[in-house]
Formats: C-alpha cells, sequence, structure tokens
C-alpha cells in the first residue's frame, strides 16, 4: 500500500512540474514572440492562464501536505489535547461539509460549460473547470481520511504524523 502511496505521489508532482514547465516555456515563447520577433502571439497567454489554473487546484489537491498549508492556529496551540481534538474535526467536518454541499452545483456548473470554449486555444470549458470538481473530490476525501485519523489517534495525523513540526 505504502509503494502504491508513494507511486501516486510521484505521479502527482510530475504532472505539477509539467504544468510549472508548461506555463515557464509559455510565458518564454510569449516574451520571445512579442520582444525580438515583434509578433505576438496571444495563445501563449491563454495557455499560461489555463496551466495556472491547473496548477493551483492539482497542487491543492495532491502535492500540498497538510503542513505547507497556511493555518491560524493562535487558539489550537493555547488548547489542551482533548479540546485539540475538536478544533481538527470541526475543521475537518466543515472543509468537507461545505464542498460536499457544494458538489452538485459544481458539477451542473462544469458540466453547462461544454458549450463554451476559450478564445484561442478553443479547448471546451467544461474540460478548463473540471480541475476543480477534480479538487473538490481530492479534498473531500482528504478531510473525512483526516476526520477519522483524528477520532482514531488523535492531532499526530493532521499534522502529518510529525508531532510539533512547522
Amino acid at each position: 500500500m505504502r509503494r502504491i502511496g508513494k507511486w501516486l505521489r510521484l505521479f502527482a508532482d510530475a504532472v505539477a512540474v509539467g504544468l510549472l514547465t508548461a506555463i515557464f516555456l509559455s510565458f518564454i515563447l510569449q516574451i520571445v514572440s512579442r520582444y525580438i520577433i515583434q509578433k505576438p502571439l496571444g495563445w501563449t497567454l491563454e495557455a499560461s492562464l489555463l496551466g495556472w489554473l491547473w496548477l493551483v487546484f492539482w497542487s491543492g489537491a495532491f502535492t500540498l501536505r497538510e503542513d505547507d498549508h497556511v493555518r491560524f492556529t493562535v487558539l489550537y496551540d493555547m488548547a489542551r489535547p482533548g479540546l485539540k481534538k475538536l478544533y481538527l474535526s470541526i475543521a475537518a467536518i466543515c472543509i468537507a461539509g461545505a464542498l460536499i454541499v457544494s458538489l452538485p452545483a459544481t458539477w451542473d456548473f462544469v458540466s453547462f460549460m461544454k458549450i463554451e470554449k476559450t478564445s484561442l486555444l478553443k479547448f471546451r470549458f467544461d474540460f478548463v473547470f473540471s480541475i476543480f470538481l477534480i479538487f473538490s473530490v481530492a479534498t473531500i476525501v482528504r478531510y473525512l481520511w483526516r476526520l477519522v485519523g483524528v477520532l482514531r489517534g488523535g492531532e499526530d495525523v493532521w499534522r502529518g504524523g510529525r508531532s510539533g513540526s512547522r
């Protein structure tokens, strides 16, 4: 099971690296075409924007660890262990719950957008926005898994198994 998890983590990281590479190459091509050749390419801007959109949601769903996210832990750090468990449970329920409640509307919007295409690259918008559905489902699973871990073992599950690390 660990081997599969490690492979999936490497795959997720490789996708993020590929997206970042595509953004960078598109950006460089845009600079060269605009300032050196003097013939700007409009599609490079669109490609950079689409790559950035996918990179942000893909990374948020699959490559960022819990310690990589910004958190405000003033109350959490001052709390007793039992109250910390309650805080973590409430946070996981709220985040997963909000995304679960929004899933039907998100699905409706994404599926409706199949009628539109991007201006220059002509990608269907349902494909473009599908990354938010992927992000939502992955985040729901992540926080429900964390809730189970917190209820079973405590706060270390929330912090990636490294107690006291920041």
